[in-house]
C-alpha cells in the first residue's frame, strides 16, 4: 500500500535554459535558487535539498545517496498552469497572444451559436456579457496576451454553467488558457464595474475590486491543447486510486478526491503531514507550495528564503519521517520566478528533481528533455497506463 508524493515548490528554478532569449531575454541571468543564495548568504538555510541533490546539481558537489536529476520546460514560456500539466504527463500546444479586442466579434457569434445571449454591456468596450451572468475578457494579471477570463456571478450563473461557458470559450480561443471562475457574495453589476483598460487594447475585470475572492469562490483553468484524460489524476481517477491535490495543485490540476487549495505554506504543510498519517491505503499526494511564486512576484527575496527554510525543515524533520519503506517523495519545482533580476514574471529555468525513499537508488537521471517524465514515473510507478507524454525512469531509480 504504498504512497507516492509529488512536492512541487513553484518557481523554485536553478538556472536560465537555453532557449531563454526566444522567450524572454530579461530570463537569460536568471537563476533563483543560486541568487537568493548569493542575496541572503548564511541565512539560507536548506541543507536537506542541497545534500538531496540540489548541490550536485548547482555546485557540483557528490552525488547524494537518493536519486536526482533535472528537467527542461517543453511547454513554451514558462507559467504554473502549463507547467503542471505537463508535470502530470501532458505538454500543452504553443498557443498565441489574443486580446478580447481581437476576437470579440467571432466569439460572440460562436457563443451566441452555442445558444448564450450576449451582449456589448459597455458602450465602446469589446468585453463580452453573456446571459446578464458572466464577464468574457483578458486576464489582467498575467502575461499580455495570454489568458482570457471568465468571471461570473455564481447566483445568477452556477460553477457548472460557468466551467461548460468556459469549455465552448476554449474551443474558440488560442491563447495558453481559459480561466472560469466566480463566486457568490459579488454580483454581476459590481463585476462589470470593476472593467477597466489595463493597457491600450486590453480589457479585463479588475478581480481583485471584483470580490469574486474568497468565500465561495470557485475556479476551473483549461490549457490550449491539454490532453486531461491522459494526465495522471484524471488516469488515477478512472481506475479508482486515491489523489489528494493540496495547496495550488487543487486549482491547477483537473482530477477526483480531496483537495484544498491551501495557499499560506505552513497551514499546508501542516494538513499535508495530517492526511498522510490518516490515509491507511494506496495513495498519490500532489503539493504545490505557491507563496514561494508568490514572494517571487514580489521580488521579495526575504520571504523567498524564509519559505525555502521551513519547507526544507518540514521535509527533514517531519515528512521522511511519515514515509514507509515503500514510499516515494518527488521533490522538483515548476519553472524559475527570480526575484533580483528585475522583473516580477515567471523565468524561464531549469528545475531540480529530488527523489528519495528507502528503496530508491543513488543516481542520476540525468536532464529530462520533458517534466512530462514525472507523470510518466508516477504512471508507472502505480502500474497505471501511460501518459500523453513522457518517459518513465522509474527503472532507474528503484531497488527492488
Amino acid at each position: 500500500m504504498a504512497k507516492l508524493t509529488l512536492f512541487v515548490i513553484d518557481s523554485f528554478g536553478i538556472g536560465a535554459m537555453d532557449d531563454c532569449a526566444e522567450y524572454n531575454i530579461a530570463d537569460c541571468s536568471a537563476n533563483t535558487y543560486k541568487h537568493i543564495r548569493d542575496v541572503k548568504q548564511e541565512e539560507l538555510q536548506i541543507p536537506f535539498m542541497y545534500n538531496a541533490g540540489l548541490g550536485t546539481l548547482v555546485d557540483g558537489i557528490k552525488s547524494p545517496s537518493n536519486a536526482y536529476g533535472c528537467a527542461k520546460l517543453a511547454h513554451h514560456g514558462a507559467d504554473t498552469y502549463l507547467g503542471h500539466q505537463e508535470i502530470v504527463g501532458s505538454c500543452p500546444k504553443k498557443s498565441n497572444k489574443r486580446l478580447i479586442y481581437d476576437i470579440h466579434v467571432d466569439l460572440k457569434r460562436a457563443l451566441e451559436a452555442a445558444g448564450y445571449t450576449v451582449t456589448y454591456p459597455i458602450v465602446g468596450c469589446p468585453v463580452l456579457l453573456v446571459n446578464e451572468a458572466a464577464v468574457v475578457a483578458d486576464n489582467l494579471e498575467s502575461a499580455y496576451g495570454n489568458i482570457i477570463n471568465v468571471t461570473a456571478d455564481f447566483k445568477k450563473m452556477p460553477f457548472p454553467m460557468v466551467k461548460q461557458l468556459g469549455r465552448v470559450v476554449r474551443q474558440h480561443v488560442d491563447t495558453s488558457r481559459v480561466i472560469a471562475f466566480g463566486g457568490p457574495y459579488t454580483s454581476i453589476e459590481h463585476i462589470l464595474s470593476c472593467v477597466i483598460e489595463k493597457q491600450t487594447g486590453q480589457w479585463g475585470v479588475d478581480t481583485p475590486k471584483a470580490k469574486v475572492y474568497g468565500k465561495g469562490y470557485n475556479v476551473y483553468h483549461m490549457g490550449y491543447g491539454v490532453e486531461m484524460d491522459k494526465q495522471f489524476p484524471m488516469i488515477a481517477a478512472k481506475h479508482g486510486l486515491k489523489v489528494y491535490r493540496l495547496g495550488k495543485t487543487a486549482d491547477v490540476l483537473h482530477g477526483e478526491g480531496p483537495a484544498n487549495p491551501i495557499v499560506n505554506t505552513s497551514k499546508l504543510l501542516q494538513s499535508v503531514s495530517e492526511n498522510y498519517v490518516a490515509e491507511q491505503g494506496e495513495a498519490a499526494f500532489l503539493i504545490n507550495i505557491q507563496e514561494t511564486d508568490l514572494a517571487g512576484h514580489s521580488q521579495n527575496v526575504d520571504w523567498y528564503c524564509q519559505l525555502l527554510n521551513e519547507v526544507d525543515r518540514w521535509l527533514s524533520n517531519i515528512f521522511l519521517p511519515l514515509m514507509a519503506k515503500e514510499d516515494i517523495l518527488i521533490v522538483m519545482a515548476d519553472h524559475g520566478n527570480d526575484p533580483t533580476i528585475g522583473h516580477a514574471n515567471h523565468t524561464r529555468e531549469y528545475v531540480p528533481i529530488l527523489i528519495l525513499g528507502e528503496k530508491v537508488n543513488s543516481v542520476n537521471i540525468g536532464l529530462r528533455e520533458t517534466m512530462a517524465d514525472v507523470g510518466a514515473t508516477i504512471c508507472d510507478f502505480f502500474h497505471l497506463p501511460s501518459t500523453a507524454e513522457g518517459k518513465s525512469f522509474l527503472a532507474n531509480i528503484l531497488n527492488e
